[in-house]
């Protein structure tokens, strides 16, 4: 199928920065519904209709839904796993100190910018095969993330863990549902309540994860003007 976009000439690079915010905006919508009503309950007049435009201009950028369904699930996938993975690389200290900053920015992520998107990619069998392949692959790419860093830290002996599979999939299912504890939370409390989801995840790491965390809770009294103290014994609220 030729698409209005095939045939179009090349526009100017300001027309085409301004498709290009344009798609984005379609993949931003379009995965949210995805997100939100699973992949057979979602038509293109839906993902229009929350644009406020017609179907037909959809057609410009998107030669139909499965297009638009795997465009959005690589731009946002690809998107969450290259940040993570600049952040690993750019930290040169201990592991215990990598992997809280790991933790910290995928919770942010799916906290403050992508709080409904996230169920994409939490059960795979609900969608097509060539869209479950795209969300097993940027699955594995994200495991292989912190598995490294935990593999590096039991390797160096700073982690002791009973199971690195196991400590994953507790921390997997716990980032994954961070978006239900802490998202409907005012600013400053979602902030402190993430910082506290990181901490209690860090405590699976063994003595150097406790330290971590001992030394962050002292980080944050010191910057702390005001508000409750800071701690550990309590989990995220639950907002459901």
């Amino acid at each position: 199928m030729t698409t209005a976009r095939q045939a179009q000439a090349p526009a100017s690079p300001r027309i085409a920065r301004k498709r290009s915010r344009r798609r984005a905006e379609i993949l931003a919508v379009a995965a949210e519904l995805f997100a939100e009503r699973g992949y057979d309950a979602v038509a293109l007049d839906d993902v229009a209709a929350r644009l406020d435009v017609t179907k037909a201009s959809l057609y410009y950028y998107f030669s139909g839904k499965d297009e638009l369904a795997t465009a959005a699930i690589e731009a946002l996938g690809d998107e969450w796993m290259t940040r993570l993975e600049r952040l690993g690389a750019a930290h040169d200290g201990p592991a215990s100190a990598r992997l809280r900053a790991l933790v910290h920015e995928n919770i942010t992520i799916a906290v403050t910018e992508h709080p409904h998107a996230l169920r994409m990619f939490v059960a795979p069998r609900a969608w097509p095969q060539p869209q479950a392949e795209r969300i097993h692959r940027l699955r594995r790419r994200h495991d292989a993330i912190f598995r490294s860093v935990i593999e590096q830290g039991v390797a160096t002996g700073e982690f002791s863990v009973i199971s690195v599979d196991i400590a994953l999939q507790c921390m997997h299912a716990a980032m994954t549902q961070a978006p239900v504890w802490c998202t409907p939370l005012a600013v400053r409390t979602r902030a402190r309540a993430i910082d506290q989801l990181c901490d209690t995840l860090m405590l699976l790491m063994g003595p150097a994860g406790r330290a971590a965390v001992a030394a962050h809770v002292g980080l944050g009294d010191q910057r702390r003007c005001g508000g409750t103290s800071s701690g550990v014994s309590a989990p995220p609220p639950n907002a459901r």
